[in-house]
């Protein structure tokens, strides 16, 4: 059973599709409705300790930070009175490699209860700490990105870790019965493959919920940004190697690859070889998934709001027919 057979045996003949507002998007096959539906929130605002050399902080400019004299209830009933149901809490990482989440979960709770918006957070390197607050705050889930190469860690994300340290934040967040998404960079290592396999294998061992495979994009601006960017046939090979290894789990395509015909390559690739959803298709990928027989499920939340086994989200979709061809 190749990839793709193997996908529709275990999850049926649908693709999903994502467009959460983390930056303004649209196609001729896709217009988001709202926009606002799912926002990315930053609690350090544009500040991190660590300046990946792939990074440098940018992604952080495009998310919306907490004002000064308020605090992240008040903020996300702002975004709910605008139309938000849902929030990415994020931010830079400190030295330890963790983002500085503890004093903002305590608001978590109330934001779901109250609001009834969903919280995914992107952890970063995860203590003993913050996996005890992160349960007792009930999120909704966890992102963080597993890197599986010493050196990587050291040269690109300029920690003085090891990639036992991610096996340990995998561990922490399992023992508390956390959701996890773990993400994996591919490309990391300076536009080349390194560290991705032995991620992979982390990762399949442990209950995780869903695995999201991000391309590494080449920023203008960073010590990266002059790279290709990793070549289309060893991505497409990681989407086959990850399908057939975690048969059973989600497998997304998120939000961050290549711009141009590159992604629009990546994409078809994620159909053919089995993945289960893709962030901000390329025009024509929805048709093309069509063409594969598979019916499209289109949501304007974040790919991580997926889960293995428990399809009870409380999210809605719009089926093609809504949405056209």
């Amino acid at each position: 059973m190749n990839a793709f057979e193997l996908r529709r045996a275990r999850f049926g003949d649908s693709m999903d599709f994502y467009a959460p507002g983390l930056k303004r998007w649209e196609t001729a096959e896709w217009k988001p409705v709202n926009p606002r539906r799912f926002l990315p929130v930053s609690v350090t605002g544009s500040a991190c300790a660590l300046g990946c050399d792939h990074c440098k902080a940018k992604v952080l400019d495009g998310m919306i930070s907490i004002r000064a004299g308020s605090n992240l209830f008040e903020l996300a009933r702002t975004l709910k009175a605008q139309g938000s149901e849902g929030l990415l809490l994020s931010g830079g990482s400190g030295r330890n490699g963790s983002v500085p989440h503890l004093p903002h979960l305590v608001h978590v709770p109330r934001i779901r209860e109250e609001l009834g918006m969903k919280v995914i957070v992107h952890s970063g390197v995860v203590t003993p700490a913050l996996a005890a607050a992160l349960a007792a705050a009930g999120v909704d889930g966890v992102m963080l990105d597993i890197i599986g190469a010493d050196a990587t860690i050291r040269e690109v994300y300029h920690l003085d870790l090891s990639v036992a340290d991610f096996d340990r934040s995998l561990s922490l967040l399992a023992g508390r019965g956390l959701r996890i998404i773990p993400h994996i960079v591919l490309g990391l290592h300076h536009g080349r493959f390194l560290g991705e396999h032995r991620a992979l294998e982390l990762i399949s061992g442990h209950p995780v919920s869903t695995l999201v495979l991000v391309v590494l994009v080449p920023l203008v601006g960073t010590p990266m940004g002059h790279l290709p960017p990793p070549p289309l046939e060893d991505v497409a090979g990681f989407f086959e190697t990850a399908r057939l290894a975690m048969p059973g789990t989600k497998v997304n395509l998120g939000c961050a690859r290549p711009l141009g015909r590159l992604k629009a390559d990546l994409d078809q690739a994620a159909v053919d070889l089995g993945l289960n959803g893709i962030a901000y298709p390329a025009d024509g990928t929805v048709a093309y998934a069509r063409s594969r027989g598979l019916e499209a499920r289109m949501y304007e939340y974040c790919c991580s709001l997926t889960w293995s086994g428990d399809e009870a989200t409380g999210l809605s979709s719009v089926s093609l027919a809504e949405v056209g061809s």
